[in-house]
């Protein structure tokens, strides 16, 4: 047997699609200022935080977040990607807060500018079914994004529960 017969094909490299590319505005350091709500009849709570945003190669995209949740200190991550074969954004968010695992699905707009995710979460009415969410990135200018949070109520209307804006840490010029 010679090391010829050893070796595999290997499986063709994903070529990134303007997709892709597209998730790659993300990459940054950014801060953020959030203005939601927690629970349904609850006062607005307004906290500040920072994000990370690395590549993962040219498929994905990987965020880090730390800030203020539901009066306590958090830690987020977000992966976003895109699925060639199925036509759809991909990802997944979790934070230090909670046990739910989100799984998203969405898709970019025509002109671009914005993508919105679908989600399935617990109820904010604390009961124990599940309902949909979805969040909505939107690029206001490259430096500037903002991403506003929706569940679906029981009359089938989206209500806004969160607004998060963020802002791109500019690097500082050097002396």
């Amino acid at each position: 047997m010679t090391t010829t017969d050893l070796q595999q094909p290997s499986p063709a490299v994903e070529q990134p699609t303007k997709e892709h590319q597209w998730l790659q505005q993300l990459v940054g350091e950014w801060t953020h200022e959030i203005e939601g709500i927690t629970e349904p009849d609850r006062p607005l709570e307004k906290s500040t935080g920072t994000e990370s945003v690395k590549s993962l190669g040219d498929l994905w995209v990987v965020a880090e977040g730390q800030g203020e949740m539901c009066g306590t200190m958090a830690t987020t991550i977000m992966t976003l990607g895109y699925n060639p074969q199925k036509q759809r954004f991909v990802g997944t968010w979790v934070g230090s807060i909670m046990p739910h695992l989100w799984v998203y699905d969405g898709e970019l707009d025509a002109a671009e500018r914005v993508l919105t995710l679908h989600s399935e979460g617990p109820a904010m009415n604390g009961e124990a079914e599940m309902s949909q969410y979805k969040d909505v990135i939107e690029f206001k200018h490259p430096d500037h994004r903002v991403l506003t949070s929706f569940y679906l109520t029981s009359d089938g209307e989206w209500q806004q529960f969160m607004t998060a804006n963020y802002h791109r840490q500019l690097l500082k010029p050097q002396a």
